[in-house]
């Protein structure tokens, strides 16, 4: 069944990724409101791009990277499932499985090692607690996302 995935062309799988992306961006946001620190991963971003302390970072611009940047995670779990079934040589549960775990790794290892370092106005408990929230919403959204847009693709089967 899975094998399938690999005849859906990428011009369908897109689409799709980033319609599933929506659907984990809302999940994570709800598992984000109960998580401590767990809303503060948006304003770490809006931190670093305007150079100012996570208290003064524009709502508006962490709300919105929040949620470019997870439809474009959505289109990257895409991509790296098209990589990943080139490595493996078509599409199964591996592919999937190995796609999910480099999705969730990038996500936190890029969070932990480019923004959250250079965020202003977060002291050393705070950023650990923060980069916590963020492994924990990080993986709701894989949880969501990965089945999804895989259960999603398969429809175009």
């Amino acid at each position: 069944m899975l094998a399938d995935l690999t005849s859906v062309t990428p011009v369908v799988r897109f689409p799709v990724g980033i319609l599933a992306a929506v659907v984990a961006v809302g999940i994570m946001d709800l598992a984000m409101a109960r998580i401590p620190e767990g809303t503060t991963p948006p304003f770490v971003a809006a931190s670093v791009l305007t150079e100012r302390t996570i208290h003064e970072a524009p709502a508006r611009l962490a709300t919105t990277v929040h949620y470019l940047a997870g439809l474009g995670t959505g289109a990257l779990f895409v991509y790296l499932s098209l990589l990943s079934e080139s490595l493996i040589g078509a599409s199964s549960w591996l592919s999937v499985a190995v796609t999910g775990v480099g999705l969730y790794t990038l996500m936190v290892g890029f969070f932990l090692v480019v923004p959250l370092p250079r965020a202003i106005g977060l002291g050393s408990t705070r950023r650990a607690n923060t980069a916590r929230g963020w492994a924990v919403a990080a993986a709701v959204y894989v949880a969501v996302l990965v089945p999804v847009s895989t259960g999603l693709t398969l429809l175009f089967v």
